[in-house]
């Protein structure tokens, strides 16, 4: 089951009252495929929401209605009876025939049905990614007023979302992971934001487990270069001159390095019998491959 899935089940499953009930109803019917004089529709491939759809119209009407499945999976609810548009038009205080898709903020009792008129605009045209993947929540809506409507309605909340156009139609929508949380959380998907927010926080331990290592990988790979260097160097001098030929300072460092290329500059710089600095042993084999290269020419 999709993350997507998993949040309208979990939105399905919340207990409304009247009035809350009546929002819901009214986002649902709005945001479907189509809400006109002549036509109600839906299309989805979550039963549970087209037998949501069909309560709505149910509950605005009086009138049962029942979906159809079609091919492919995919449930649909069709009205298309005078009847059942104009009591529903009614209970909506939608008094035109030439009803345009726009949101009546009559609708609204209380605070608590902008969440549930949220709730099912998102049943009806939303949809939003596994957090693990990437964050984006979205409604897919058809005409660009409604789109401005929906955004007039998050002004009540701290999520700004944007809008695009794209295939001919309009997208309200939201990309970061804290607006996902917060738009959740309005529509009563309180768990799931839970599961958005879970998954930052692992994407985040992650990414700093990532730069640590790679950070401690970029200084270990500095670190075999500069003690391969310093190792050539040492061996070429060794050839050419031999260690006796070499100050004391630099005669122990060397031969401390020719027998273990492994040894961090920390390390030798303890194993030395007068104890320096790293500084100090960083400046003894500078001097022993400027030595070397002096030798090869």
């Amino acid at each position: 089951m999709s993350f997507s899935s998993e949040v309208k089940n979990e939105l399905l499953s919340i207990e409304n009252s009247p009035c809350c009930k009546h929002a819901q109803s009214y986002g649902l019917l709005l945001f479907g495929r189509a809400f006109s004089a002549t036509e109600f529709s839906i299309l989805t491939e979550n039963s549970a929401i087209a037998g949501s759809y069909c309560d709505a119209v149910n509950y605005l009407s009086d009138k049962k209605v029942s979906p159809t499945e079609t091919g492919g999976g995919k449930y649909k609810v069709l009205i298309e009876d005078p009847e059942i548009i104009n009591r529903v038009f009614e209970k909506l205080g939608i008094a035109e025939a030439t009803v345009k898709r726009r949101i009546n903020f009559a609708n609204f009792q209380d605070t608590c049905c902008f969440s549930a008129f949220i709730r099912g605009a998102f049943l009806s045209c939303g949809t939003v990614t596994n957090p693990e993947k990437e964050y984006h929540l979205e409604f897919s809506v058809s005409t660009k007023g409604l789109c401005e409507d929906i955004i007039k309605l998050f002004d009540e909340y701290e999520p700004k979302p944007k809008m695009t156009q794209r295939s001919g139609s309009y997208t309200v929508y939201f990309k970061s992971s804290t607006d996902i949380e917060d738009v959740l959380s309005i529509m009563g998907a309180t768990e799931n934001s839970l599961q958005v927010m879970g998954a930052k926080v692992y994407k985040d331990i992650r990414n700093t487990v990532n730069r640590k290592v790679n950070f401690e990988n970029a200084n270990l790979a500095r670190t075999i270069a500069a003690a391969t260097k310093q190792y050539d160097a040492i061996a070429f001098i060794k050839e050419k001159i031999g260690f006796d030929a070499l100050p004391e300072e630099l005669r122990e460092i060397a031969k401390l390095r020719y027998e273990d290329r492994e040894l961090s500059n920390s390390e030798l710089s303890k194993m030395l019998s007068e104890s320096i600095t790293v500084s100090g042993v960083n400046h003894r084999f500078k001097r022993l491959i400027k030595l070397a290269e002096e030798l090869k020419k």
